[in-house]
């Protein structure tokens, strides 16, 4: 039984699993935008608003914490000065998931992620 358990496995082992949420959550805050399927995208969300939110506190803390997530220090100062200043006023909802149909290759259920 999985009862209360988060998080999906991407049927992957966990350092692969959380080496791919990492470079996909640097990917979405460096272009803005990208395009992968529905189980990653649903991940790749709630991860990439925890690390924007961390940019609106701003503190130091908050900044070791991302990086301890994000380790690329180029993508946690665009989300420390520009997203966080971005969306200063608004209350959460960062990313806007849009379903796009299924892949030609192996009808996996595609995705858009955006930053709104």
């Amino acid at each position: 039984m999985r009862h209360r358990v988060a998080g999906r496995k991407l049927d992957r082992p966990t350092e692969h699993r959380l080496a791919l949420y990492r470079n996909q959550v640097a990917e979405l805050i460096d272009h803005e935008k990208m395009v992968t399927t529905v189980a990653k995208a649903k991940e790749v969300k709630s991860l990439t608003e925890r690390v924007i939110t961390l940019g609106k506190a701003g503190d130091l803390s908050a900044r070791r914490q991302a990086l301890k997530f994000v380790t690329q220090e180029r993508i946690v100062k665009k989300a420390f000065d520009d997203l966080a200043r971005r969306y200063a006023t608004r209350p959460g909802g960062y990313v806007r998931l849009v379903r796009m149909g299924p892949r030609h290759g192996d009808a996996a259920e595609m995705a858009q992620l955006e930053l709104v």
